[in-house]
């Protein structure tokens, strides 16, 4: 089991608490405040068992990173959760279809995220 999550958001301040509240919980982290700098990370670093990503971040957003992700052998089979303040059920539907594992939306509720995450790693 690879207990080790990659958050990627544009925000520090949500890096900083999601990293704070998994930490506590055993997972180890990574953290990118930019998509591409994310991929190139997954691509450089085997240990990554999940990854956070927000959907609305500059220069590349999270449908595309996770569009590329997925089209990238070598990390294509990494377990992505789409978080982000969209809460419409086609919202959910358009991170699904973008290659999305699983959804959550901001407010975060940590024991939902939690469920999430077990689910994969």
């Amino acid at each position: 089991m690879n207990k080790k999550i990659l958050i990627v958001d544009d925000d520090p301040r949500n890096i900083f608490a999601l990293k704070l509240t998994l930490k506590a919980r055993g997972y180890q982290m990574e953290s990118s405040l930019m998509a591409h700098d994310a991929i190139e990370l997954l691509k450089g670093d085997g240990g990554i068992g999940i990854v956070l990503m927000d959907m609305m971040m500059p220069e590349m957003d999270g449908y595309e990173a996770i569009r590329i992700i997925r089209s990238t052998p070598s990390i294509s089979n990494i377990p992505v959760i789409a978080v982000t303040a969209q809460a419409m059920p086609e919202d959910r539907q358009k991170c699904l279809d973008a290659g999305a594992q699983d959804y959550i939306s901001k407010p975060i509720d940590v024991d939902d995220l939690i469920s999430i995450i077990e689910k994969y790693v």
